[in-house]
């Protein structure tokens, strides 16, 4: 992953062919393994990667549904850049609307009942459907309760996760096989890191939502931002996701920023404060992705 010279590390962009490899190996690893298959699509960054490494892994087409829990709150840049992609990349998408927030449990924040929508609705669509593995493209730098994830995941009948029950995974020897009526969620971007992924981007020229880009804010949402430089690193609903301060307008700029930076990624999102980690810790635990 690096190169040493007389003891410093150098960031070379040479690690990103194993990264690319290794994802690629899992998903091929999935489809061989693992009947009905799909696939989560938030239209993020990390999201976009995956789609990318996809269409490398099984030569240009994605042989699986796309799923986009939809709650109606997206980022009206976010819905204009799905339009154009799905068209364009030839997907199969599903888009289903998210149960209202009604019902979701009262007892949590409201960010996290949002997130929860999400979780309800990818619920239905595995039971309308069938799937037995889903693929997801969460990282374990990107938060604490993910850093406990396995690449092939088993779940729960109702789509819950047992952190105690995950499969030992050495030497990139996957589990692969599970009981009868066992959900499974695949991670072929566990390994990769946010710098990875911006890295890989820049490399690959990978189409992105414009909101990573910064601008100058002056209202958003109701909140006066005094028309500061800012740009999104984490991407979610209306009214739970906020740009950070930033002047990276370049996905070099933004490369540079990651370097230094020590502000937490998901820093704009209500989910990924201090005091709402235990509200985290129970959505994971109820399927949240």
């Amino acid at each position: 992953r690096t190169a040493c010279n007389y003891g410093y590390e150098i960031m070379t962009h040479d690690h990103l062919n194993p990264l690319e490899a290794q994802s690629i190996y899992i998903f091929r690893e999935a489809f061989h393994a693992i009947d009905k298959l799909a696939m989560l699509w938030s239209f993020g960054k990390d999201s976009n990667v995956m789609i990318h490494l996809a269409r490398k892994a099984f030569f240009g087409r994605i042989p699986f549904p796309l799923i986009h829990c939809d709650t109606e709150l997206e980022m009206d840049e976010v819905y204009a850049f799905r339009d154009q992609y799905a068209k364009e990349w030839e997907v199969n998408l599903l888009s289903p609307i998210c149960p209202p927030i009604e019902a979701t449990d009262i007892t949590l924040p409201h960010a996290a009942r949002v997130a929860s929508r999400k979780t309800l609705g990818l619920k239905a669509v595995i039971e309308e459907h069938g799937f037995v593995g889903i693929i997801a493209g969460i990282r374990r730098d990107e938060e604490a309760t993910r850093a406990k994830e396995r690449v092939f995941s088993p779940r729960g009948v109702e789509g819950g996760w047992d952190v105690k029950e995950q499969p030992p995974e050495f030497w990139d020897q996957y589990k692969t096989e599970f009981a009868p009526g066992t959900s499974i969620r695949i991670h072929p971007l566990l390994h990769w890191t946010e710098l990875d992924i911006w890295l890989y981007i820049q490399r690959e020229n990978i189409p992105i939502v414009p909101l990573y880009f910064a601008k100058k804010y002056g209202q958003f949402e109701g909140r006066d931002l005094g028309g500061k430089m800012m740009r999104f690193r984490s991407l979610g609903e209306k009214g739970i996701t906020w740009p950070v301060e930033s002047s990276a307008g370049t996905i070099e700029a933004i490369i540079a920023e990651l370097r230094v930076t020590k502000t937490s990624e998901r820093s704009g999102r209500p989910m990924g404060a201090d005091e709402d980690e235990s509200s985290f810790e129970r959505l994971r635990a109820d399927g949240y992705m």
